[in-house]
């Protein structure tokens, strides 16, 4: 019968029992077991995730940029349309950080147990030696530390991976910028790394439900058997799921009506549901991508040729919910350990969220590795995660659905700038049915 589970529910039965053998071994003397045992396997866990997070950042960003070689023929649409997905996920990473900022949920944690975990990861943070160095810094020695002086000793350093995908982004512009037939077996090559580096996350999420329950087992006894970490948790769940909501309800209906002034979103809603509920069934924006272009075209009047460039444009570097779940849940976990971030590891969780989200894997789960690396730039414990992995399911799933909501909404912008600059030639945005 555990075969033929699917793994979202092979991952929530790890993360009860993990839960469950914590609590048994609070109250049994079985602490030490527990630590000395079970809770090393959910650090192998955390180990091979951190170990496919370079290799996954690197290679995605390179396949996603360097396959946008249409921007030759399309340049007008592809400046266009690289520019609205990437603003839109940096409103989306810096709307997650405002909310975890004000709602709070890891505060629900008591303060005098997140006083010892801060005081147990003062090693890992230390706030007084961030802020003297900060103020011998340069205020532009922020944009001096993306850049790379080695890149092979910044790929061997989970903590740069700033510096890792600017050289990814400067590695795909120059394949681009190279003849094609020049760069053919390298793009082959790279396409090859993908497919293989996407077939290794799932080879480590199949182990995922014996890590979770290692790390929420080790988690328990580490918090010793509260149950206020489990009232933070749903604090932070609902936070997520309301934020996602307000990206479909208000924030994307707010682009259209700004941008567009004549699509109704109620139509819009009505037509892109089908291809959120592929999204969400799915746990895969790729997966909806045919749909969702079927919808946009037919249902919605987008030109073929915006539809045809945009959606998958889209799909491969527009992750709004991606990103906003990125610093939300690291800005949580800080909560939880009791880590006050400063500034510019606030700016630096903004960053790393939206340009990391473009290499974001569209498989189930493969947002877990951004997280990761996300919680390393800034130097937040990466056992935090175990906190956050049993109800990352149902919220990737409706991740996924704000994705491709998001994808629509910038064609849809796309198409309706189109038009108006040649009314000639672009198809009429609203199907005349509607």
């Amino acid at each position: 019968m555990w075969k033929h589970l699917p793994l979202w529910a092979k991952i929530i039965i790890g993360m009860a029992l993990g839960l469950v053998w914590g609590m048994i071994a609070t109250r049994t003397g079985l602490s030490d077991f527990t630590i000395d045992w079970i809770k090393p396997w959910g650090t192998i866990f955390l180990k091979l995730l951190k170990l496919i997070a370079v290799p996954l950042i690197f290679v995605s960003l390179v396949k996603g940029i360097s396959s946008l070689t249409d921007i030759s023929k399309l340049s007008r649409i592809g400046v266009k349309t690289i520019a609205y997905y990437m603003v839109s996920t940096l409103i989306a990473t810096t709307f997650g950080l405002f909310l975890v900022n004000t709602i709070k949920p890891g505060d629900t944690f008591p303060e005098e147990k997140r006083a010892e975990f801060a005081a147990k990861w003062q090693g890992t943070i230390d706030q007084s030696q961030l802020l003297a160095e900060s103020s011998d810094r340069s205020p532009l020695r922020f944009i001096v530390d993306i850049v790379p002086d080695n890149i092979i000793s910044a790929m061997g350093d989970n903590s740069q991976m700033l510096q890792i995908i600017f050289f990814a982004i400067l590695f795909a512009v120059a394949m681009i910028l190279v003849k094609e037939s020049q760069v053919k077996t390298v793009k082959y090559i790279f396409d090859g790394l993908n497919d293989i580096i996407i077939k290794i996350i799932e080879l480590i999420m199949l182990f995922a439900p014996y890590g979770v329950f290692a790390l929420l087992a080790g988690v328990v006894v580490d918090f010793a058997g509260d149950t206020d970490i489990f009232v933070a948790l749903g604090k932070y769940f609902v936070t997520v799921m309301v934020g996602l909501f307000i990206l479909i309800l208000l924030l994307y209906p707010a682009y259209l009506k700004i941008f567009t002034r004549k699509i109704p979103v109620s139509k819009f809603l009505k037509a892109v549901l089908p291809a959120q509920m592929v999204a969400f069934s799915t746990s895969s924006s790729a997966a909806a991508l045919p749909v969702n272009m079927r919808q946009n075209t037919e249902e919605l009047g987008v030109s073929e040729e915006v539809a045809n460039f945009v959606l998958p444009v889209g799909v491969t570097i527009n992750m709004d919910a991606t990103a906003f779940y990125q610093s939300v849940a690291a800005v949580f976990i800080a909560q939880v350990y009791g880590i006050d971030l400063t500034i510019a590891q606030q700016i630096t969780i903004v960053l790393m969220a939206t340009m990391s989200s473009i290499g974001s894997p569209g498989v189930p789960g493969g947002s877990i590795v951004l997280v990761i690396m996300v919680l390393t730039s800034v130097g937040l414990p990466v056992e935090g995660l175990a906190l956050i992995l049993g109800v990352d399911r149902p919220l990737d799933m409706l991740r996924s659905s704000v994705n491709i909501t998001g994808d629509s909404t910038i064609a849809n912008i796309i198409n309706y700038s189109e038009q108006k600059r040649n009314n000639k030639t672009a198809k009429p945005l609203q199907n005349p049915q509607l």
